[in-house]
């Protein structure tokens, strides 16, 4: 049997900013579903290290993307849940 294709686009807006050797990001997903989730990261630069804001921004945004990563496991763990009744184990 067949199955009809199914699109959907879901968006992730990423935020930066930086202060005082610190740069925070935040990564917030946008689904078609109505499901809104933000993941932060934090990145922080030894006073010593050169001042490379590139590599802030990739470190500050590499975690916020972790977290979010890791609220949408567990937001995809609470739906099976909700529909099984039983636990969810979920492997990566």
């Amino acid at each position: 049997m067949t199955h009809p294709a199914h699109t959907t686009t879901w968006h992730v807006e990423i935020y930066i900013d930086e202060h005082e050797d610190k740069t925070r990001a935040e990564a917030r997903l946008h689904t078609s579903a109505d499901t809104h989730l933000t993941g932060r990261g934090l990145a922080r630069r030894n006073p010593r290290d050169t001042d490379v804001p590139e590599i802030g921004d990739e470190l500050a945004v590499a975690r916020a993307l972790a977290d979010l990563a890791h609220q949408l496991i567990e937001a995809t763990a609470g739906d099976i849940e909700a529909v099984t009744h039983k636990p969810a184990h979920l492997t990566s």
